[in-house]
């Protein structure tokens, strides 16, 4: 009995050992794992693709903006350019309107003054209106006309209208004719600034106390008040 309990002693102290078989790798299962892999490898392109895909659209969308920004500053820029040019254009208006105004203004006050000193002749009148008709021209040392004068060169133009050739220059203009003290003065009278004969500068008497000269580069050939600026002295040719 002891025997056989040692024994049974002994049994029970050895160890179970247990084999567990693994599965034998079919051909099934290795098409399987492939399959896996290439529809792992395949999502993995497929989001590389969709990342490149998002970065040209935002690219080309940065893009957008800026060219839509520069063709707004384009469009801008076109704007102030035309509303500029617009100005302009109507600031050039103005002013020839301004000038007709004075014009036909002048002309008119013309009319009116040599109704009453012109001689029967009208050859007085006709040397008003010649002069009228060059107002706002320029004034150019030197020049003879048709759109750009001198003082002297201007008074001759306007009496040569009437078959008068008075001299070219202003020193000699002085000289011409029959002297008229200033109290006297009539329409067409020429006017004459510094001394007999060493005259400076030139004009014609319009009546109403007003002159018209080629004055200078600045102010071109105008209308002016005698006040502002007494003559020396006058002759008459007519």
């Amino acid at each position: 009995m002891a025997a056989a309990g040692a024994s049974a002693s002994a049994n029970a102290a050895e160890p179970v050992t247990q084999t567990i078989e693994l599965p034998t790798l079919t051909a099934d299962m290795s098409a399987a794992v492939a399959q896996s892999a290439a529809a792992t490898q395949q999502a993995a392109a497929n989001y590389e693709l969709r990342a490149e895909r998002d970065a040209a659209a935002a690219k080309a969308a940065a893009e957008a903006k800026k060219d839509l920004a520069e063709a707004k500053k384009k469009a801008e820029a076109k704007k102030k350019a035309a509303e500029a040019a617009r100005k302009a254009a109507a600031e050039r208006a103005e002013r020839s309107a301004e000038r007709a105004t004075l014009s036909t203004t002048a002309s008119a006050s013309a009319s009116t003054s040599t109704s009453v000193s012109a001689p029967a002749s009208g050859s007085v009148a006709t040397v008003i209106a010649f002069l009228k008709a060059q107002v706002g021209d320029a004034y150019v040392m030197g020049a003879t006309g048709p759109n750009a004068w001198d003082c002297s060169s201007l008074v001759q133009a306007a009496y040569k209208q009437v078959g008068v050739d008075l001299p070219r220059v202003s020193q000699d203009q002085s000289m011409a004719g029959t002297d008229v003290p200033l109290s006297s003065i009539q329409v067409g009278d020429i006017l004459y600034w510094g001394g007999k004969g060493s005259a400076y500068h030139v004009g014609v008497y319009i009546g109403n106390g007003q002159y018209l000269d080629a004055a200078n580069p600045s102010k071109g050939v105008v209308i002016q008040d005698l006040s502002g600026y007494p003559a020396s002295g006058a002759v008459r040719v007519l």
